[in-house]
């Protein structure tokens, strides 16, 4: 009962997903061919929200959900790590038409063959667990 809250969290952003049109793969095209603002307009949204949310972590106005202070640690400037990362993680996205939170909200939506981007992702999960202590700091 205690975790019903983030399962209503989780529909209520699966649905503004949804008419937000963030899971339509045609956005999706639309933005990889920067044919319209609407997908980096949400992005954007997000990124700005997502730097005051850690402003307000760091300040230790907003605590988790038992009351503690969220405690951000400092991360190394690694810019090989992300540009490899991300253009990997950019070209899964082109190819599948989906990232990782519209996966399940397309899924929710009835749309039976995301399973097989579902399934790839986690395969994908899984062989980097695997290499991940191999793979260059």
């Amino acid at each position: 009962m205690k975790y019903l809250r983030f399962l209503l969290i989780g529909i209520l952003f699966g649905i503004i997903l949804t008419k937000s049109e963030a899971v339509s793969w045609y956005r999706m095209f639309e933005m990889f061919k920067f044919q319209s603002f609407h997908m980096y307009g949400i992005i954007g949204t997000a990124v700005l929200f997502s730097m005051c949310f850690m402003y307000l972590f760091k300040k230790g106005i907003v605590k988790d959900y038992l009351g503690n202070k969220i405690l951000v640690k400092q991360k190394p400037k690694e810019y090989k790590r992300a540009l490899i990362g991300g253009t990997i993680f950019g070209l899964g996205w082109a190819l599948a038409g989906a990232c990782p939170a519209p996966i399940f909200t397309l899924l929710g939506n009835g749309v039976v063959s995301i399973l097989i981007v579902l399934l790839g992702s986690l395969i994908g999960t899984f062989i980097y667990g695997l290499l991940s202590n191999k793979l260059p700091k």
